[in-house]
């Protein structure tokens, strides 16, 4: 069995856009005809030029391989150029590359891909979602009103969601991290207070920040937080600032979750020798793929840390996540998106049942891909997946992050 060809497919999510603003799907074919599906999470440069990226590293490292071989698949990529050390490109383009792998070799031995990474230590992987507007909600207004916040919570408490996260603390700002405008720590007071009351103690609160932070103002904001009592302070600061992040941890009483921007063990190690997260959350689209991903769960273990898988992207990396977090002793939840789109990608063959997923028997992943509406749905702007806002701070008249679907300006 040999690795032989590849496909790559950029396919965008129609508006709203949840999951970001362009997904890449990699099919890759064995000689013996079997097909397995992967999902690059990778944003640092266009989709253009990480198809390049991606196709390089199939020919350079994976074309001719047996797909058993993982390790020594990976070890190639991370000393690609001499340097053996992280790279957020390289990493990426292999990360789904390699979750392909596991899909072929699931289909090829007529097993789960959990099974090949130990077995199931879960017969049900808890899930959390995103706030995001209902159907009355303004989607201007949505991202700065606690009451409504209140009622998208309330909402997904009723679909059986035991966890719900939201980041009201915007902007995420190119100029890195920043004091916290008072507006915004009121704002972010009031989300919790009324997702609080909304849910009572019937779901945990994720409170999201993307790294956008100074250490001070962090640890202000997350001292303001404390009442509410939320499961989690999601990336306060920076996320290659680890003795900065520690410090956050050390002075707020809301464990510091963090990684989706983090890759490969060096990375997370790098993390919990700081003591600055309990919490690690990788992209296993980024993170180096599924068999990295294990061995970061296994540092996480000796640490007393727990995993959270990241999903801002596709259904094809969400599979990935959940055959991972099926097979780990030290979960603790995973991240879901639910869009007719995410669903339809995968033909139904996942979905979120009363806040849970219970993976079945089905080999490899256990998705079956909609080839054809991926190819229907090509994209063709030219912004990433995600980007920093260049304006900073607004200390006047206040911040509001729109999430993955920022509202038309007149």
């Amino acid at each position: 069995m040999k690795l032989q060809d590849l496909e790559i497919i950029i396919t965008a999510p129609p508006a709203p856009g949840w999951g970001g603003r362009y997904w890449i799907l990699v099919k890759v074919t064995t000689a013996c005809g079997i097909v397995g599906w992967g999902e690059c999470y990778a944003s640092s440069v266009g989709p253009a030029a990480m198809r390049g990226v991606i196709e390089d590293v199939f020919q350079r490292h994976m074309v001719g391989e047996n797909p058993e071989n993982i390790e020594m698949m990976f070890r190639r990529a991370y000393s690609s150029g001499f340097t053996q050390r992280p790279d957020l490109t390289v990493m990426g383009a292999f990360s789904g590359l390699e979750i392909a792998c596991w899909d072929i070799l699931g289909k090829a031995r007529e097993r789960p891909v959990y099974a090949l990474l130990g077995g199931r230590m879960w017969d049900r992987v808890r899930c959390y979602t995103y706030l995001y507007p209902l159907a009355q909600h303004d989607m201007g207004a949505f991202w700065t009103s606690a009451e409504m916040a209140g009622e998208a919570a309330s909402n997904c408490v009723a679909r059986g969601y035991t966890a719900v996260k939201f980041d009201p603390a915007g902007p995420y700002t190119l100029r890195g991290g920043h004091m916290p405008a008072m507006s915004d720590i009121s704002q972010s007071v009031a989300f919790c207070a009324a997702i609080r009351s909304a849910v009572g103690d019937s779901a945990d609160l994720l409170f999201g920040t993307h790294g956008q932070f100074t250490t001070a103002g962090a640890i202000r904001l997350g001292q303001a937080l404390e009442p509410y009592s939320p499961l989690w302070f999601e990336e306060p600061i920076p996320p290659d600032a680890v003795g900065e992040m520690a410090k956050v941890a050390n002075a707020v009483r809301i464990p510091v979750a963090t990684g989706e921007r983090l890759t490969t063990k060096a990375e997370f190690a790098a993390v919990l020798r700081a003591g600055a997260a309990s919490i690690l959350q990788p992209a296993l689209g980024r993170s180096g793929g599924i068999w990295e991903a294990k061995k970061i769960a296994a540092l996480a273990e000796v640490y007393n840390a727990q995993m959270a898988p990241h999903l801002y992207a596709g259904p094809i990396e969400w599979a990935a996540n959940l055959h991972l977090a099926t097979s780990i002793p030290n979960l603790l939840m995973a991240e879901t998106i639910e869009t007719p789109f995410h669903d339809a990608l995968i033909n139904g063959s996942i979905r979120v049942d009363n806040g849970f997923v219970s993976l079945g028997d089905a080999p490899g992943l256990g998705i079956e891909v909609d080839e054809a509406l991926a190819r229907a749905h090509p994209y063709h702007g030219g912004d990433l997946h995600l980007q920093m806002q260049e304006d900073p701070c607004d200390y006047v008249n206040g911040n509001a992050f729109e999430g993955g679907a920022p509202a038309p300006k007149d």
